[in-house]
């Protein structure tokens, strides 16, 4: 009962010194306050700056889509990863190092068509010589040459096929909502068929080495475990990487 009364006359002194408040001559402490709307823009400049910011974003926002499905890496990040599972190596090379050697062979591989659109686009549009849009239609003219040159037929007239509106006549014609995914489907069919001929050397040694074991009688052990040595012997007896990485790039000659 004495805490309870001790509770009540505590909660009745701090009510009234709410109640009564701070004197006057107390100092405030200031509130910063947030304001949210939309106001009147005079001057053009402004808005045309808040856009190409808000484009510019939009640019980085879709960067990492644009890397994996417009160029290179995705032929060789997924050749890579078939190479690591058909050693058997489990985690070795790290995913790091592959995502990285696959990140640089891309920025080799596509440094001519990167250097034809700092030259022709982004370089004309700084020195504001071309507008944003026209900059936009050049850059993306020696990227979808490339592109093109890896797509097979078949797989671009499904997309161009299955279009609305008018059909192209010639290749310069077919818009980039049309190319990209068919260049997408058309490198991971391409990177099948790499990874599947990695896959065999390793695969015939992988029997090989079971049959031994079998005709030996040693069913318990298993012959990924004595196979890998002979995999890892042979990869570097015919100097694999080089064969490998110099395969990938001559496949985009």
């Amino acid at each position: 009962m004495k805490k309870l009364a001790l509770i009540l006359v505590s909660g009745s002194v701090l009510w009234a010194a709410i109640a009564v408040g701070v004197p006057e001559d107390a100092s405030a402490i200031p509130i910063p306050t947030i304001q949210f709307g939309v106001e009147d823009i005079e001057e053009p400049d402004t808005l045309s700056t808040a856009l190409q910011i808000m484009l510019l974003l939009t640019v980085l926002t879709l960067a990492p889509s644009i890397l994996i499905l417009m160029t290179s890496f995705s032929r060789f990040v997924i050749v890579l990863s078939f190479l690591r599972q058909a050693m058997g190596t489990q985690q070795t090379p790290p995913t790091q190092v592959l995502i990285g050697l696959a990140l640089f062979l891309t920025f080799f591989v596509m440094s001519p068509v990167l250097t034809e659109i700092n030259d022709k686009a982004l370089q004309p549009y700084l020195n504001e010589e071309i507008t944003q849009m026209k900059a936009f239609e050049i850059a993306q003219v020696p990227l979808k040459s490339f592109m093109l040159r890896q797509t097979r037929e078949k797989d671009l007239a499904l997309f161009v096929n299955m279009a609305a509106g008018e059909k192209p006549q010639t290749l310069d014609d077919v818009q980039m909502q049309s190319v990209v995914p068919a260049f997408v489907i058309s490198e991971l069919k391409t990177a099948f068929q790499i990874g599947f001929l990695i896959y065999i050397p390793f695969l015939i040694l992988d029997m090989v080495v079971a049959s031994i074991l079998l005709s030996m009688g040693m069913m318990m052990l298993p012959p990924v475990l004595i196979s890998l040595p002979f995999k890892l012997m042979l990869f570097v007896m015919v100097d694999g990487w080089h064969l490998t990485v110099g395969s990938l790039i001559k496949s985009f000659a």
